[in-house]
């Protein structure tokens, strides 16, 4: 038995070295993001995790993705005396409704929240901290919705369940003191992917109120051009790789990863595609000042007729809502959206935003200096965790919701 204990350790050992080996190369911590040899420790740990799962599925153990979402999920936060929380099921949906205890004359303003996690990982329990945080500092009354996960539940699961909670709320708002015609969507990372393909799912239904905002935290928002100048200057930032970035995504459409080298080059654009979203998905778009850090625009992109059809999912609107039509982006509410630096996402925001503010849409938009991907998550672990530029993103994002 101890023998048998002793190789066990020995190959994790060497598997979780290798994987040290293999991803250390590809991580650069940019000079303007200070506290750096703190984001190495995160990009270390992270790789650890993503080793150990890859070990133990090997070993027939558990599955990689079991293991990303225990990490996740964390220790539970203590009980919180200002907040009553209460589980409940929205037509099946499960969510978690955070509710301040503090008085008040007239009726909240109410937030769902859709937590990150490439619709894979992730959930009620590691968005704890995050929404009980936002309920507190805005006196909103804040829904936590845990849509279900891929590949049990496969794509486009995820959108249908957070689309059923918001409507089941906006239906019931008045139930839990809110106003109905205050109610926001909130996400971050391919939360905010979920949380704008709900307000544009919602744009033509004469039978709700209207959404009063929407707020996209460094969300995904298209998958037809991964050589944005962010995706080149910050493909190799933690905690999002730009590979990883892409490989995740094919997963989460259970697509095959061979792949990843051909979509990110966007073989799987069809000619008439890139004619068509080139007038939404450019660089050309990208204010000259994102470009300095060493941006090379790309002059080709080959296109494969093998790898288009099955990735034509990827042009939905749902996967990718800054592909949604003009008609759509025109009738969207008001809008929050907060961009990183040193985030290979970034400039899927600043398009985001220029495209609705073309169609006059009133947009606030907080960019961090020296902000990474998951940067607003780690701020609510504390001092030893937390970076001052998330700290900053949440005060921006609560001045927002104070105004709604």
């Amino acid at each position: 038995m101890e023998f048998l204990l002793a190789v066990f350790l020995a190959v994790l050992t060497v598997t979780v070295a290798m994987s040290f080996y293999y991803e250390h190369p590809k991580a650069e911590i940019p000079h303007g993001i200070s506290q750096r040899q703190k984001l190495y420790v995160f990009h270390y740990v992270l790789n650890f995790v993503l080793g150990l799962g890859k070990f133990l599925e090997k070993v027939g153990i558990t599955s990689e993705i079991s293991i990303i979402r225990t990490v996740m999920d964390g220790i539970p936060p203590f009980k919180d005396k200002h907040l009553f929380i209460k589980d409940l099921s929205f037509e099946k949906v499960n969510v978690r409704i955070y509710q301040p205890k503090i008085s008040t004359t007239g009726q909240r303003r109410g937030i769902l929240y859709f937590h990150g996690g490439v619709g894979q990982f992730g959930s009620i329990r590691a968005y704890e901290r995050t929404c009980r945080f936002f309920a507190r500092s805005s006196n909103s009354v804040v829904v936590s919705v845990g849509y279900r996960l891929a590949p049990e539940y496969p794509y486009p699961t995820q959108f249908e369940d957070c689309l059923v909670a918001t409507i089941h709320f906006m239906k019931a708002a008045q139930d839990y003191g809110v106003d109905s015609s205050r109610i926001t969507v909130c996400g971050d990372s391919s939360g905010g992917t979920l949380a704008a393909a709900v307000a544009q799912a919602l744009v033509n239904r004469t039978d709700l109120p209207k959404l009063r905002a929407q707020i996209l935290i460094y969300p995904f928002l298209q998958a037809v051009d991964f050589d944005l100048p962010s995706y080149q200057q910050n493909k190799g930032v933690p905690l999002l790789l730009k590979e990883r970035t892409i490989a995740f995504g094919l997963k989460y459409l259970n697509k095959d990863l061979s792949d990843i080298k051909a979509v990110a080059k966007g073989c799987h654009v069809p000619e008439d595609l890139q004619l068509k979203y080139q007038k939404w998905v450019s660089a050309d778009y990208i204010p000259r000042k994102f470009k300095r850090r060493g941006y090379k625009p790309s002059t080709t992109r080959p296109f494969s007729e093998e790898l288009s059809t099955p990735m034509k999912v990827v042009f939905d609107p749902v996967f990718s809502p800054l592909l949604a039509e003009d008609s759509v982006i025109a009738r969207l509410p008001e809008t929050f959206i907060l961009t990183c630096e040193f985030d290979v996402l970034r400039d899927d925001g600043l398009l985001y935003k220029k495209r609705l503010k073309d169609h006059g849409i009133k947009v606030t938009w907080c960019h961090l200096q020296e902000g990474f991907h998951g940067i607003i998550l780690l701020a609510f672990w504390g001092r030893l965790i937390a970076f001052q530029s998330g700290n900053q993103g949440l005060e921006e994002i609560v001045n927002f919701l104070r105004l709604m």
